[in-house]
């Protein structure tokens, strides 16, 4: 017996709610389970063309996890801890920074003289408050991460999870693919299609062009010898996923530094601005269109409200679900509105305003 439409949504929609509450009640748990599910999702456009070539699935997939694992280790070897100590030294210098700032503007602009104490107390106050955040922040993450028994079932299991979905990856589609709904297979299979060109052109796309920025920003800044250039390079480029805000932000801090240390040297100042400016006609000319293209439409507000309610209501798994979640529901949204657009219900509207304009002398 075919279930009607509304029973049909509704059992949809149960599953959903349990997923839901799957995710809510699980995610520290299912943590190194997405993350090696999103590691093969990844990775195995590469294992597919390797294939292709003739090497078997099993030396591909062993080949590239080995590869992938290498890189990790050697940038958590040689990157991250100069880019954690650069940022906990920034967090403790925050309040000087401030301090020399509002001499700076106060000796330059002595029309604000009125405003100095406030001003004082103000940046005075931020500044304190950055470090008081930034070694709360700090303390909070080395806690976590030195949680022997999470850290070691986090780094034996995500690899694993991720070799293994690999290595089935095409049993695990047409398993999935048995499950459908047969009445609904063909649209299903559209949609899925859709979202897989959605996540792929968007999550792949913009991880790499992250990467590349972040390698830029943080050579450049580097090379002008900017103080904490390597870790402002780094946050502006990994957060450079929502269009403008790795910009924006990185941009804010590099140059607020760069004023403070090299005031009376517009040439270093400038090559900061420089840096950010080529940046981003570099992500916006060159590396999105090539990269990550057109097709993929995701709006920078969809992106920062998924990524905040997702974190908020799941933590850091749900940070980490949140964007192909937000390009899932994109595409489903743009099928929803395509099939309003082609119903009865829209149409009788657009007929019955021209049989109106017809009717009128």
């Amino acid at each position: 017996m075919a279930l009607s439409p509304e029973m049909q949504l509704r059992y949809w929609a149960i599953a959903a709610l349990i997923l839901a509450l799957v995710l809510w009640a699980l995610g520290p748990a299912l943590l190194p389970f997405v993350t090696g599910a999103a590691i093969a999702y990844f990775l195995n456009p590469l294992v597919t063309r390797l294939t292709a070539l003739g090497l078997p699935r099993p030396l591909a997939v062993t080949a590239l996890m080995a590869s992938a694992l290498g890189i990790i280790v050697l940038a958590f070897l040689l990157i991250v801890p100069a880019v954690v100590a650069q940022a906990v030294q920034f967090t403790e210098t925050a309040p000087e920074l401030l301090r020399g700032l509002q001499e700076t503007v106060s000796a330059r602009f002595p029309d604000v003289a009125a405003f100095e104490n406030a001003l004082d107390t103000s940046l005075i106050k931020l500044g304190e408050a950055i470090r008081d955040r930034g070694a709360v922040l700090a303390e909070g993450v080395w806690r976590s991460v030195s949680g022997l028994v999470s850290v070691v079932v986090f780094l034996i299991i995500t690899p694993v999870v991720a070799f293994y979905l690999m290595l089935d990856w095409p049993r695990v589609v047409a398993g999935a693919d048995d499950l459908l709904p047969r009445q609904h297979a063909p649209t299903i299979r559209g949609l899925a299609a859709d979202i897989d060109g959605a996540i792929a052109g968007f999550v792949r796309g913009q991880v790499t062009v992250c990467l590349i920025l972040a390698a830029y920003y943080a050579t450049a800044l580097g090379l002008v010898g900017l103080q904490f250039g390597l870790a402002i390079g780094v946050v502006a480029g990994l957060i450079s996923f929502i269009p403008y805000i790795g910009a924006i932000v990185g941009g804010v801090l590099a140059i607020g530094v760069a004023l403070w240390q090299f005031w009376g040297m517009p040439a270093s100042i400038g090559a900061v601005v420089v840096i950010f400016a080529i940046g981003q006609v570099l992500e916006g000319n060159i590396l999105v269109p090539r990269i990550v293209g057109n097709s993929v439409r995701l709006h920078p507000v969809w992106l920062l409200f998924a990524v905040s309610a997702f974190g908020m209501l799941f933590g850091f798994t749900g940070m980490l679900i949140a964007v192909p979640v937000a390009a899932s529901v994109g595409v489903l949204v743009r099928f929803g509105l395509a099939q309003y657009q082609s119903s009865a219900l829209y149409q009788s509207s657009t007929l019955s305003a021209e049989s109106r304009d017809d009717a009128q002398p």
